[in-house]
């Protein structure tokens, strides 16, 4: 199972949360959580253990506020687990954080808001056969189709003292670190996943795309 079907089950639990902002999965840089979580243990091939930190939980409008939040978030742990394939969902549990984001072989995810806020985190750790039968793969994926990925296109960035920042004033060109007619990245919920050429679309900007990176989806 490659890092592409882990990403897939954090947006597939980003997408299902309910909160009344959309969140996006971003791997985290820091695998070190304090507090509480709630985990599940997906047994199937390949098996995995889930885990979802809401930072908090008064943000969730599911009309359950009084519920358990392992019962609240049941729901999304089902959802997400349909990438795996046939299996069984354990009941959710309160483990420590550390216990799970820490684990070896784990992934954790950010789901961060549209100010970049962490609003909740996801932890996924595929178990056993990772990388199943060639006929079930796309048929997993397939069940999942439907969730939405963050695709950024970016022509370039750049350094600058936060005094500069603050300088800025319209009609200011910051230079980027890329030469004109350079190729842009393109990246896949943070991940650079290929190249291509900004074009003009229908009168919107687009994107050809001219390479996909060798191993994107286990970058």
């Amino acid at each position: 199972m490659s890092t592409f079907h882990e990403t897939a089950i954090a947006a597939a639990i980003a997408g299902k949360l309910p909160f009344g902002f959309p969140v996006i999965p971003t791997p985290s840089t820091d695998p070190g959580a304090v507090g509480e979580a709630i985990a599940v243990t997906f047994t199937g091939t390949p098996g995995a253990r889930l885990a979802i930190q809401v930072i908090d939980p008064a943000q969730l409008e599911d009309g359950s506020k009084k519920a358990d939040l392992a019962d609240r978030l049941h729901p999304i742990f089902e959802a997400a687990s349909i990438v795996l394939g046939p299996g069984a969902l354990g009941s959710g549990e309160t483990v420590a954080a550390t216990e799970v984001f820490a684990a070896p072989g784990t992934q954790v995810f950010d789901l961060v808001d549209s100010t970049g806020a962490i609003a909740a985190r996801a932890s996924v750790r595929i178990d056993g056969d990772r990388t199943g039968s060639g006929s079930t793969g796309p048929q997993r994926i397939n069940r999942i189709a439907g969730v939405e990925m963050e695709l950024v296109v970016e022509i370039g960035r750049t350094r600058m003292p936060v005094r500069d920042v603050l300088a800025l004033e319209p009609g200011n060109v910051v230079e980027l670190d890329r030469a004109a007619g350079s190729p842009a990245d393109i990246k896949l919920n943070g991940r650079l996943i290929g190249h291509g050429t900004v074009v003009v679309a229908d009168g919107d900007f687009a994107i050809r795309v001219e390479r996909i990176l060798d191993g994107a989806e286990s970058v």
